[in-house]
Parts: structure tokens; C-alpha cells; sequence
């Protein structure tokens, strides 16, 4: 059987069932995202010969797979989201990817290097690895499409945090390189002070400063010109794909956060002209790319559970998970929203929805790819189990308790500023 034609079939059916399942899955207790699991597991149980889903032998091809979907899904995330850039509409989401996101660190690498033994370099790895909410998997709990403007303070808080702190992990994952490198005897002298200035000053002001820029030359050309006669109307919602490569390659090539830059590119766009309905269609485009990749990822994911990526989970290592989404991202968002003028159950609902995903499977890929870890198996094995946990059980709850929270919501707190 030809491999190559046989992983188009398989790839084929299964994005082709993207057209119908996240509607048909809105008003049930269920998420997607569990269905293409399975049918990850089940297919690689199947004498089909079809690639090693092993992200230990592959990792190339799960650092670039995973690194594709999150920056389209951050460029989507952007132009989805309608709150102007103002302290007063951002103080909730940037609380959490600060203090929350910390929180969540600390609390793994504690966790990690005193519960499970582990080296400190790789406990800072797990921490980086599954802080920060996923922009990719995370659709139940965020805000709609543009033009659909409802954004409660869950919604919006979800979707800014998923879409800010997929950048804002990226300094502990090199933090967590510097270490393995140190402890291995190959890092540089003054590698902390380097951290400091390069990692993490350097590499934020420059994501978002090409971000702004890039955003800004856009939407003069897409939006100004045109109307001063200088350059036709565009409606291709390919625009936000190229400007997608565009802002991450030229970011990256500056060696700055190309996550944060495709983010804040999003949000420029939609912020220099925001009663357009050429935004619905940057959006729809990215949406429809997204599927593609989610759907490949999602069944390699369900086809390395069954070929051993959870091998080398210790009952020890599962608590871990467990005590992750269940206590340490909930009450580390809750300390992060204290003070602030959200109600109580949505700052429940915000602190426990902070999903694990394909960001977390980049970061790990990442950093293998750039530095030697003395327990990888493991950390795939403790993240892997906590991916899934993540999606199974936000994926159950995401539908009744955000209809739980509408109709408990006041009109005031449905809002667009």
C-alpha cells in the first residue's frame, strides 16, 4: 500500500469531517478534539504502515507541525478579539500571564524537582512546557468570530491570556535550555545576565515591536490606500495566512518572539479598523487552515499514546497532572484575579479553563531540539498525560459551564470597549 496516498486518505477524511463536527459538538458536553484522539489510537493500532508518531524520533516533525498551527491560531486569535488595547480592557489578562502564569511555573517546578527528583533544568521545562492556556484548543471557551460581538469577561480574558502567554512561556523554555546547557558543562559564563537582557528584554520588545509596526503598514495598505485610490481593494482572507509567515519569519530572523508578534500583528489589524467585514474573512481563512492542522496533530498525538508516549509515567508523575489542573491553575488564577471587578464564578470559570495543547507539545519540542535533557521520556510522559487529561476534561466541561455562566450573566458584563 503506498504510504504517501494512504496519509492523504487518512488526512483527507478526517479534516473533511471539520466542515460539520464543531458545530454539531457546540450544544454537547464533548469536544472534537477527544473524537480525533481516538481515532489517532484506533487508526495506529491498524498494520497500516503510516508515519512514526513518536515525538522522541520525530521531533522535527512535531516542532514544525505544532509551530505552523499555533502561529495561524495566533493570528486568527488576534483579529478575533474586539476590546481596544487599553489598560482598563486588558488589566484581567495580563494579570494572567504574570502573576497566574508564575504561579502555575512555580508550583511545577516545586512539584517537579521535589516530588519527582527531578533536575532543575527539566522541571523549568515541564513548567514552561504546560503554563500557558493554549490558543489552539481552547475554541470552546473563547470569544467568536469578528462581527459577533459578545465578549463576557471569561470569554475574553480566555482568549487574550491564550493568545499573550503563548509568547511569554518562550523566556522560561530558553531558561530551561541555559540550564541543561550549564549543567552539562557547554553553557556560556554570565549565562543568567544573558537571560535577563537577551531572553527576556531583548526578545518580548522586539515581537512586539515588529508586531505593532507590521500591523500598522498592513492596515494602511489593506484598509487606507484604498481609499485614497492608491492601490485596489483586497477581500482575500489568504492576507492573514502570508501576513501570518511574514511577521514570524522576519520577527525570527531579528531573534524575537515571533508568537507575540503575530499576536499583536492580529490585534493591530483589527484595532486600526474595527467596523470592517474584511476581518470576518482574515479570520475565517485562518479558521479553516487551523482545522487542517489541529486534525493532523491531534491524530498523531492519539497515535504516540499508543505507541508508548506514556510509557514512562510513574503514578508519581500522574498526580503531578492531576494536582496541575485541578489545584495549582486554579488557585494561581484565582490569586492573580484577587482585586479585580470580575465575579466570583467567572473568576472560577477563567481560573480552571487554562487548557493544555499543542503550545505545550512546541515548547517541549523546542527545547529538545536545542539542548539535552537527562529524563526526556518522562517529561513527554507527565506532559502527554496532562494534555490529554486537559482536553478530556475541559472538553466535557467547557459547554455546560459556559452556558451555566450566559445565563447567569448580568447584560453589563457583556461588553465591547
Amino acid at each position: 500500500m503506498d504510504l504517501y496516498l494512504l496519509t492523504f486518505v487518512v488526512i483527507g477524511a478526517a479534516a473533511l469531517t471539520m466542515a460539520w463536527l464543531p458545530t454539531l459538538f457546540q450544544k454537547v458536553p464533548l469536544s472534537y478534539s477527544i473524537l480525533f484522539i481516538v481515532v489517532g489510537l484506533l487508526i495506529y493500532q491498524l498494520p497500516l504502515g503510516l508515519p512514526d508518531p513518536d515525538p522522541l524520533r520525530k521531533n522535527d516533525l512535531v516542532l514544525r507541525l505544532s509551530e505552523l498551527c499555533v502561529i495561524i491560531t495566533l493570528m486568527g486569535t488576534g483579529i478575533k478579539i474586539n476590546r481596544r488595547l487599553t489598560w482598563q480592557n486588558w488589566r484581567v489578562p495580563l494579570r494572567l500571564v504574570s502573576w497566574t502564569m508564575l504561579l502555575c511555573i512555580a508550583g511545577l517546578v516545586a512539584l517537579a524537582t521535589f516530588w519527582l527528583n527531578m533536575p532543575l533544568a527539566s522541571a523549568v521545562l515541564l513548567g514552561a512546557a504546560l503554563a500557558p492556556t493554549d490558543p489552539v484548543l481552547a475554541a470552546d471557551v473563547q470569544v467568536g468570530p469578528p462581527s459577533e460581538e459578545v465578549e463576557d469577561h471569561t470569554r475574553f480574558s480566555l482568549t487574550a491570556e491564550a493568545g499573550l502567554n503563548d509568547g511569554m512561556a518562550f523566556p522560561f523554555t530558553w531558561l530551561a535550555i541555559a540550564l541543561a546547557l550549564a549543567a552539562q558543562g557547554e553553557g556560556e559564563a554570565g549565562w543568567l545576565g544573558h537571560w535577563l537582557s537577551y531572553d527576556v528584554l531583548y526578545r518580548i520588545m522586539v515581537g512586539v515591536g515588529v508586531g505593532f509596526l507590521i500591523g500598522k503598514l498592513l492596515a494602511y495598505l489593506i484598509f487606507k490606500l484604498p481609499r485614497k485610490g492608491a492601490l485596489p481593494e483586497t477581500h482575500d482572507g489568504f492576507v492573514a495566512i502570508s501576513t501570518t509567515l511574514l511577521v514570524y519569519g522576519l520577527t525570527e530572523f531579528l531573534h524575537g518572539y515571533g508568537f507575540i508578534a503575530v499576536f499583536i500583528t492580529g490585534l493591530t489589524i483589527k484595532n486600526s479598523e474595527k467596523d470592517t467585514t474584511y476581518h470576518r474573512e482574515m479570520h475565517d481563512f485562518t479558521d479553516q487552515i487551523e482545522r487542517m492542522l489541529v486534525v493532523i496533530v491531534l491524530i498523531l498525538f492519539g497515535g504516540s499514546l499508543g505507541h508508548g508516549l506514556l510509557a514512562a509515567l510513574t503514578w508519581q508523575g500522574a498526580l503531578v497532572g492531576l494536582a496541575f489542573i485541578f489545584i495549582i491553575r486554579p488557585l494561581a488564577g484565582m490569586i492573580g484575579l484577587l482585586g479585580s471587578n470580575v465575579h466570583q464564578r467567572e473568576r472560577w470559570a477563567i481560573s480552571f479553563f487554562g487548557i493544555r495543547g499543542i503550545g505545550s507539545i512546541f515548547y517541549l519540542s523546542f527545547a529538545f531540539a536545542h539542548a539535552k535533557f537527562l529524563n526526556p521520556d518522562e517529561i513527554w510522559a507527565i506532559a502527554g498525560f496532562t494534555i490529554l487529561l486537559s482536553i478530556i476534561t475541559h472538553g466535557i466541561l467547557a459547554t455546560p459551564i459556559m452556558r451555566y455562566l450566559d445565563n447567569r450573566r448580568n447584560p453589563e458584563d457583556i461588553r465591547v470597549e
